[in-house]
């Protein structure tokens, strides 16, 4: 928990985390048992596995997204997922779930939401890890098995004109989960200022029929450093020049996936679009102020998924801002706008 809080925040962290199960569930409806934890894809509660709640034991409520670095207590969880990162408002819902009374004098927090840490050493030593694996594959991926698997997915770069430079093919990445190097995307995940911070990797392997396709695995797609705030560049668009020098009156575009985010590209080569690797990370994605339009171009992930819901709430919020117009695009056929393209329909 960031800062110096008061004692009834550590009360309620410790009572929180003593009811850790049904917190999770609660918070993380999507997510699902594994042993001692629960797992889901990050904050935004999809399915996946980057972000585990311990249930039991000393560390019950400690939580860890391993995926972007953040980490918290049971208290912080509930900030991040249902409070925009605000404790004082964190503690209120939290005294209101376990059912103790409202306080009635007002509670002082040292911060009332998450300040960013600088890198610790952990985190600059897999951000050197992350650039050093993105270096050690060649650029271009022409003819390479990446820009067969993303034809499998209606996805020709060919029509772009020339294939995003933040993509590269690495034959042999290692893959925790299959205990061995396999064939990958590999994705270079960078900040507003160009730094690249992380390596997004999506492992790769040939079907029964020859195609290459992602890894039959639990988690074919993890992402190496901490990616909080960056982003996938993967269309210029007209001005053809780097986000942190584009022109006033930008249009900006973006999306979760990469292979959503190329099927935008492809059908609005014009516009500059980005991939968020998730749709917890959009809200913390910070655009140049010569940014004058924003498309966030969501899933259809349903309107039961309640943490999803709050997550895009959060990135539209973000995004608004001066005189900044925010719009927001939803595929009319199928979870993504790669699900339209391969429908064969104008996205």
């Amino acid at each position: 928990m960031t800062g110096a809080l008061p004692h009834d925040a550590r009360e309620l962290a410790a009572e929180l985390a003593r009811r850790a199960p049904a917190l999770a569930a609660e918070l993380l409806p999507h997510g699902h048992r594994e042993g001692a934890e629960w797992r889901c894809g990050s904050l935004a509660g999809e399915a996946g596995k980057s972000l585990a709640v311990h249930l039991f034991g000393t560390r019950a409520g400690v939580w860890s997204d391993f995926a972007s670095g953040e980490a918290g207590d049971a208290l912080d969880l509930v900030a991040a997922v249902r409070c925009g990162r605000n404790v004082r408002d964190a503690m209120a819902w939290a005294r209101a779930w376990l059912g103790r009374p409202e306080q009635a004098a007002p509670l002082r927090t040292a911060s009332s939401g998450r300040t960013p840490a600088g890198p610790d050493d952990d985190q600059a030593e897999r951000r050197r890890k992350a650039l050093a694996l993105f270096l050690t594959a060649p650029e271009g991926i022409a003819g390479t098995p990446v820009a067969l698997y993303l034809a499998g997915r209606g996805i020709d770069l060919a029509e772009l004109g020339r294939a995003p430079r933040a993509l590269r093919f690495h034959p042999d990445a290692w893959c925790s989960e299959a205990r061995r190097g396999l064939p990958a995307m590999l994705a270079a995940i960078t900040n507003g200022a160009g730094e690249h911070v992380a390596t997004h990797r999506t492992w790769l392997a040939r079907d029964e029929a020859g195609r290459w396709r992602k890894a039959p695995l639990q988690e074919p797609k993890k992402t190496l450093g901490s990616y909080a705030g960056g982003f996938i560049p993967l269309q210029r668009g007209a001005s053809g020049k780097p986000l942190r020098s584009v022109p006033q009156g930008e249009t900006v575009a973006i999306a979760e996936g990469i292979e959503t985010a190329l099927s935008v590209a492809l059908a609005c080569p014009e516009l500059r679009v980005i991939a968020a690797v998730s749709l917890g990370n959009m809200a913390r994605i910070v655009l140049p102020a010569a940014v004058r339009t924003v498309i966030v171009c969501a899933d259809n992930d349903g309107a039961e998924n309640a943490g999803a819901a709050r997550a895009l709430d959060a990135a539209l919020a973000a995004f608004c801002g001066g005189r900044r117009r925010v719009r927001l695009a939803r595929p009319p056929v199928g979870k993504d706008f790669n699900d339209t393209l391969q429908a064969g329909m104008d996205t």
